[in-house]
C-alpha cells in the first residue's frame, strides 16, 4: 500500500481503531457524536495512563532505550497517536538495514512497542489491533522491521509478547481503510449483536436493544406490497 494514503488532515486518531474493532457503533458514538460515558474500568484505564504517559522520561537499561509517550503517525494507515512506551533494543553492527538510529547514540535498535491495559488479557483482538497498528506506525517513522510488541495487563502485572504476523498486519490495514471509510460517511453504524454490550461504558448511550429494532423508513416502504401502498396514498388524497 502507498505510503501516502493519507494526507495530515485525514488523520484519526490511532487509538480508535480499538474502538471500531470492539464495536463500530461504539466508534461512531465516541468519534462522530463526541459522546463518552466513565465506568470504573475506563477511569482506572485512565489512571493508568496518566502514571505511564511521561514525555520526559528516558531510560537506559543494558543498552536499551526506554521512551515513553512516543509521538506515532502513518500516512499509510491515516492514523496518528502515542504510545505508552517504546523500547529500543539494540542490533549487532551488521543489522543496519533492519534497525532505527537513535540521536546522539551509535548504532541500530529495533523499535519494540509496549501499550499498558489496566485489565486482563481480552478473548477478542481488540488490544493487539491497536498494538500492532502503533508498530506499523514505527516501521513507517524509522524504516526498522517491529516483528513484535507487548500488552502489560495491571491485574495480572505480566506482559504478554504480540507477534506481528501477516493475518494481523492485514486486519489492522483493513480496520483503518474501513473506519476512514465510516469517518468520511459521517454515519454512526447501527448496533450489533453480542454479549459485549454488558462490558461496554457506552450502554445508556447506545439504546442497543433500541437500535437493533430500528428499520429506517425507506426499508419500511420497500417491504410493503405495491397495492397497499397505492391505496393508502389514494385514501389520504
Amino acid at each position: 500500500m502507498n505510503k501516502n494514503n493519507y494526507t495530515e488532515e485525514d488523520l484519526i486518531p490511532l487509538s480508535a481503531i480499538q474502538h471500531f474493532a470492539f464495536c463500530e457503533r461504539q466508534w461512531g458514538l465516541i468519534h462522530l457524536e463526541q459522546q463518552w460515558q466513565e465506568n470504573q474500568r475506563t477511569a482506572e484505564g485512565q489512571i493508568l495512563h496518566e502514571k505511564v504517559h511521561n514525555p520526559e522520561y528516558k531510560e537506559y537499561r543494558d543498552g536499551v532505550v526506554y521512551a515513553r509517550s512516543l509521538p506515532l503517525k502513518s500516512y499509510q494507515l491515516g492514523l496518528w497517536g502515542i504510545a505508552d512506551m517504546v523500547e529500543f533494543h539494540p542490533l549487532a553492527p551488521d543489522s543496519e538495514g533492519n534497525g532505527a538510529r537513535l540521536p546522539g547514540r551509535a548504532g541500530y535498535y529495533r523499535p519494540v512497542p509496549v501499550e499498558y491495559k489496566r485489565g486482563r488479557p481480552k478473548k477478542d483482538d481488540r488490544d493487539v489491533v491497536q498494538l500492532c497498528a502503533q508498530a506499523i506506525c514505527l516501521e513507517e517513522m524509522t524504516g526498522a522491521a517491529v516483528e513484535k510488541g507487548f500488552l502489560y495487563y495491571g491485574q495480572t502485572r505480566h506482559r504478554v509478547e504480540i507477534t506481528f504476523d501477516e493475518k494481523i498486519c492485514s486486519r489492522v490495514i483493513d480496520l483503518s481503510r474501513r473506519m476512514h471509510m465510516a469517518y468520511n460517511a459521517g454515519l454512526t453504524p447501527a448496533a450489533g449483536k453480542g454479549v459485549r454490550c454488558s462490558l461496554c461504558s457506552m450502554q445508556d448511550v447506545c439504546l442497543p436493544e433500541l437500535t437493533r429494532q430500528y428499520r429506517p423508513v425507506q426499508d419500511y416502504i420497500e417491504q410493503q406490497p405495491v397495492d397497499d401502498i397505492s391505496i393508502s396514498w389514494k385514501e389520504k388524497s
